[in-house]
C-alpha cells in the first residue's frame, strides 16, 4: 500500500484537515494522524484510507489512474479565445468615489473607439475559431456609445451560441439602449450598493441621479425578470451597510445572488480609499456574519435561496472540479489566451485589472494591440508564474488544489509578483475563505446544510446532503 501525499491544516476542536493533491479531504483526529505518520495504522485505518482514495494498493492500476484523473481534473484547461472584454469608451456620466477604472468625464474627446479600432475589433471577431463566444462591454459607461455595441453584436450572428453582457450604471436608458437590452442574448451587469442612501453616498450623486438608477433598474427587472440582471455591491469595509438593508435591496428586485466585494485597490479608489490595499479582520468578520445571515434567512424562508456568489464559487471548486471557470480561482491562470481586454484606444490587456493599473499610472501591463496582435514577449513574461503548483508556500497549503493564482493582483498591491504567497492579500483572503467554507462543510447545523446543498445545486433534502459530507 502506498499513501497519497496529504497537506494538513488545523481546524477547530483539535482536528486537522487533510487534503490530497486530487482535492479529496477528511478531518483527522490527532491520534489518527500520529498513527499515520508513524506507520502503525490499523486495519480499520487502512480500509478508511483505501475507500477515500488516500492510499493505493500495489498493483492497483485503476486506483492509480483514478488518483491521476482526480489531479488532472483540478488543473484548468485553457482553450481558444472565446471571451472578450471590450471598452468602446472610457467616458462616464458618473463620478463614483470607488471607481476602479479611472474613467474620464462624459464630455471628453478622444476616449472612444476610432473607426480604425472598431474595424480591427470586428476583424478580430471574424477570425475567432470558436462556436461559443461571450462579450462583456465595459467602460467608462458603454451605453454612451450604443452604435458601437450594436456594430459588435451584429457581427456575431455566425456563432452557434453568443452572450453579451453590458456593464452599465443604468443612469440613462432611452429607446435606443432599451432595444439593445431587450435582446434575449444581452444581459445586464450593474452595481447595487444597498438602499438609496448608501447607493447615493458611494456614487457621490444627487437624489435625482439615484432615483433615475433605481427607476431604470426596477423597470428592467419588471420587464425581464431577475434572470436578465446581475448586480453586485461595492462595500467600503470601514463603513459597511447594515446586512439586512443590503440583502433587502436585492430581494426587493428578485435578485438572489450577492457578490460581496470590498473596494478594489484600483483606479481612483487607490487614492480615495487607500485602506483598500489590504483587508483586515474587521472585513473578514463582516463577511462571515453576512453569510451566516443569508443562511439564517434561507432557513426561515425555504422557498427562496440567497447566496454570496464568491463563497458558492469556492464550494464548487472544492466539490465540482473542472466546472468553475472563474479566473481568480483557476489554476493555472494563463493570460491573453482564452480571454483578453480591448481598451478604448485598441490596446490589449490580459485582464481588466491590468487595464486599470495602466490607467492609474502604476505599471503598464499591455500585451499588444487589436491591430498588431498580442502574442509577444510581454504576454510570455506575465505567463511565467501563473500556477500555484510549484510555489513553495502553496505546495504546503491544504487549499492548493482549490485555489488559484493572480499575478496582476500582486502587482497592483505590491508592485511585484515574486512576493512569498503567505505575505500577499490574495493568500490571506483565500485562506480565510476556505477556512470558512470548511467550517460550514463540517457543521452539524441543519440550516447550514440546507444552504450548502442549495448553493451547490444539489438535489435532495438537507439530511441527505449531510450524509454526502460525512
Amino acid at each position: 500500500m502506498s499513501f497519497v501525499p496529504l497537506r494538513l491544516r488545523p481546524v477547530g476542536r483539535g482536528g486537522t484537515l487533510a487534503v490530497s493533491d486530487a482535492g479529496r479531504f477528511f478531518i483527522g483526529a490527532p491520534d489518527f494522524l500520529d498513527r499515520l505518520e508513524e506507520e502503525r495504522i490499523s486495519d480499520g485505518d487502512r480500509a478508511f484510507l483505501r475507500s477515500g482514495g488516500f492510499s493505493i494498493d500495489e498493483g492497483d492500476l485503476l486506483g492509480k489512474a483514478a488518483h491521476m484523473r482526480g489531479m488532472a481534473d483540478r488543473i484548468a484547461t485553457v482553450g481558444t479565445l472565446d471571451y472578450l472584454i471590450l471598452v468602446p469608451t472610457l467616458r462616464c456620466n458618473l463620478s463614483c468615489s470607488y471607481c476602479q477604472v479611472s474613467r474620464v468625464a462624459e464630455t471628453r474627446r478622444g476616449f472612444d473607439w476610432s473607426e480604425e479600432t472598431l474595424a480591427a475589433v470586428l476583424t478580430m471577431i471574424d477570425r475567432l475559431d470558436t462556436p461559443r463566444l461571450k462579450i462583456e462591454f465595459q467602460g467608462g459607461e458603454p451605453t454612451l456609445r450604443p452604435d458601437l455595441i450594436r456594430a459588435v453584436i451584429e457581427r456575431c450572428e455566425r456563432f452557434e451560441h453568443v452572450e453579451f453582457v453590458v456593464c452599465t450604471n443604468l443612469q440613462h436608458v432611452d429607446d435606443e439602449i432599451l432595444a439593445i437590452l431587450d435582446r434575449p442574448d444581452v444581459f445586464i451587469s450593474t452595481s447595487l450598493d444597498g438602499d438609496a442612501a448608501v447607493h447615493s453616498r458611494n456614487r457621490t450623486s444627487t437624489t435625482e441621479v439615484t432615483d433615475a438608477f433605481f427607476s431604470n433598474l426596477r423597470m428592467l427587472a419588471d420587464r425581464h425578470g431577475p434572470r436578465k440582471i446581475s448586480a453586485l455591491p461595492t462595500i467600503d469595509p470601514t463603513s459597511p451597510p447594515e446586512m439586512d438593508d443590503l440583502i433587502d435591496a436585492y430581494v426587493a428586485l428578485g435578485l438572489d445572488s450577492i457578490f460581496l466585494r470590498p473596494i478594489n485597490y484600483q483606479g481612483f479608489a487607490r487614492k480615495r480609499h487607500a485602506t483598500s490595499r489590504e483587508q483586515d479582520d474587521g472585513w473578514r468578520g463582516y463577511y462571515e456574519r453576512f453569510v451566516r445571515r443569508l443562511i439564517e434567512r434561507n432557513w426561515l424562508d425555504r422557498g427562496r435561496v440567497l447566496e454570496e456568489t464568491y463563497l458558492s464559487i469556492a464550494l464548487r471548486r472544492i466539490f465540482q472540479p473542472g466546472l468553475e471557470r472563474h479566473v481568480d480561482l483557476r489554476n493555472p491562470n494563463p493570460m491573453g489566451i482564452d480571454y483578453v481586454v480591448v481598451d478604448h484606444d485598441g490596446t490589449v490587456y490580459p485582464t481588466d485589472e491590468a487595464r486599470m493599473l495602466a490607467r492609474s499610472g502604476v505599471v503598464d501591463l499591455a500585451i499588444g494591440s487589436v491591430t498588431e496582435g498580442w502574442n509577444g514577449p510581454e504576454r510570455d513574461l506575465l505567463n511565467t508564474d501563473v500556477t500555484n503548483q510549484f510555489d513553495p508556500d502553496c505546495r504546503r497549503c491544504a487549499f492548493q488544489p482549490f485555489c488559484g493564482r493572480d499575478v496582476v493582483d500582486d502587482l497592483a498591491r505590491y508592485g511585484r509578483m515574486d512576493l512569498p504567497r503567505r505575505e500577499t492579500d490574495f493568500c490571506r483572503r483565500h485562506l480565510h475563505l476556505f477556512d470558512f467554507a470548511f467550517e460550514l462543510i463540517y457543521s452539524d447545523d441543519e440550516a447550514v446544510k440546507h444552504s450548502l446543498a442549495r448553493w451547490l445545486r444539489l438535489p435532495g433534502t438537507p439530511a441527505a446532503f449531510g450524509e454526502r459530507l460525512a
